[in-house]
């Protein structure tokens, strides 16, 4: 399944993979999606910044705010570990071939189901490829954006981001919820 993603794309991935476990989610759901594209990359048309992302998400502090708490740098920990926890080489996006609807990607640093949410928009944004024959950024985005109800869009609201506009920038008409 990641064999057809960018590698911009699986980057974006595995980042916000490594951005759920870092708040201590066992789950990536939609909104981890939207922070690790907020991060990655600047698009003409997308104006949302990571930390404008980052607050509304809030939450529980996370294992760097914790750790810390000790006296422990959860960097330099990751940094002495061999194996690139951020490498997208070293992971694996599967579907189950039991449980079809069970999407799981695999790396390093843990297994990390995909929520309904967060499989919908890799779903929407595999098939969506017309433009090219791999899953890119704007893919993902366009994959965030096809469900009108999602964590990620509500929060783009919140955030006062034109919805409509950004989806017919990115070249598909939003169905508005």
């Amino acid at each position: 399944m990641f064999h057809a993603f960018t590698p911009e794309a699986r980057r974006v991935m595995v980042r916000a993979a490594l951005l759920a476990l870092d708040c201590g989610r066992n789950t990536l759901d939609e909104d981890m999606l939207l922070l690790a594209l907020a991060e990655s990359w600047p698009v003409e048309g997308f104006t949302v910044t990571a930390s404008a992302v980052r607050a509304e998400i809030g939450g529980a502090p996370g294992d760097h705010e914790l750790l810390a708490t000790l006296g422990i740098d959860l960097d330099e920990v990751r940094r002495r570990i061999p194996v690139r926890r951020d490498d997208p080489a070293a992971w694996r996006l599967r579907r189950s071939r039991v449980r079809p609807l069970r999407v799981t990607l695999t790396g390093p640093a843990g297994v990390l189901p995909l929520t309904g949410g967060a499989r919908k928009v890799v779903e929407v944004a595999a098939n969506w490829r017309g433009a090219g024959p791999r899953v890119t950024e704007k893919d993902l985005l366009r994959g965030l954006l096809a469900d009108g109800s999602n964590v990620s869009v509500r929060i783009l609201r919140r955030l006062g981001v034109d919805l409509d506009g950004l989806a017919a920038h990115l070249g598909f008409l939003r169905v508005s919820a």
